[in-house]
């Protein structure tokens, strides 16, 4: 499935499948649809030889994705909202980890929430020296991420750094993402970024795809037989006064009044 997909586009160049977010007005937040059409090209991709690797990246010149459209957390009624959101993104993510072929996050800019998450789930990430990364979720909105997504995280940059970035609500720059691993390289400047990210995806799309695959999977069960329940966590942020203060005063452009309840 190629071509374009609301505020998704997705092409295939040279047997890589280019998927790029298409909402530079909003830098590229991320609607349902959105999700939903990475979820179904991950999980759709090719293997039989036709496409080699898959390139994430965002349109705009300014970010990869910046979160979640937060607008359409004015629909949480219920727990049951919540809970069906955080297992939709579940769902997507684990899209992203299971594709069949090797993924490369090209980030540049803000990748923040929801991007980040993407990013993170990705095989391998390289990023511009404008790179923003983070969950300013304790400064914004006042939710919570998944077990899953801490779990990722935590594989990638270390428990620690992870607790640090969200109690402070503070972004990654290029230069720390380097230096954590978070990413494998920094180039100059988008054109530079995306030029590396075609070399990147044509050069693992030679390599042995079972190989690839077999690691891919394997990774993945490791973290997964660490699977625990949140749905308690995720009940107490979203359907609190905070979260609607938080969501009400981001729209706003204002500071939240943080109540604790």
């Amino acid at each position: 499935m190629t071509g374009n997909l609301g505020d998704l586009n997705s092409e295939m160049r040279n047997g890589i499948l280019w998927i790029t977010f298409e909402r530079p007005e909003a830098r590229n937040a991320l609607t349902f649809e959105m999700y939903n059409a990475l979820a179904e090209l991950c999980s759709g991709v090719k293997t039989d030889g036709s496409v080699k690797a898959v390139v994430i990246s965002g349109a705009g010149g300014k970010a990869f994705a910046a979160g979640t459209d937060m607008t359409q957390f004015r629909g949480f009624k219920t727990a049951q909202d919540a809970l069906e959101y955080e297992a939709q993104i579940d769902h997507v993510l684990d899209a992203v980890e299971r594709c069949p072929l090797p993924t490369i996050a090209a980030i540049n800019g803000a990748c923040t929430g929801g991007g980040a998450s993407i990013a993170a789930a990705c095989d391998l990430r390289i990023a511009s020296v404008s790179l923003k990364f983070g969950f300013p979720i304790a400064r914004t909105l006042g939710n919570c991420l998944a077990a899953g997504n801490l779990a990722r995280l935590s594989e990638l940059i270390g428990a620690g750094r992870v607790r640090e970035m969200i109690f402070t609500a503070r972004l990654i720059g290029a230069d720390e993402a380097l230096a954590t691993g978070l990413v494998s390289e920094v180039l100059t400047d988008e054109p530079a970024l995306l030029s590396r990210a075609a070399e990147l995806a044509a050069h693992v799309g030679a390599m042995a795809p079972l190989t690839l695959r077999a690691t891919k999977e394997a990774m993945r069960r490791n973290r997964a037989a660490l699977k625990v329940e949140y749905a308690d966590l995720i009940t107490s942020c979203c359907m609190s006064a905070d979260f609607r203060i938080g969501m009400e005063a981001f729209l706003a452009k204002t500071q939240p009044e943080w109540t604790g309840k």
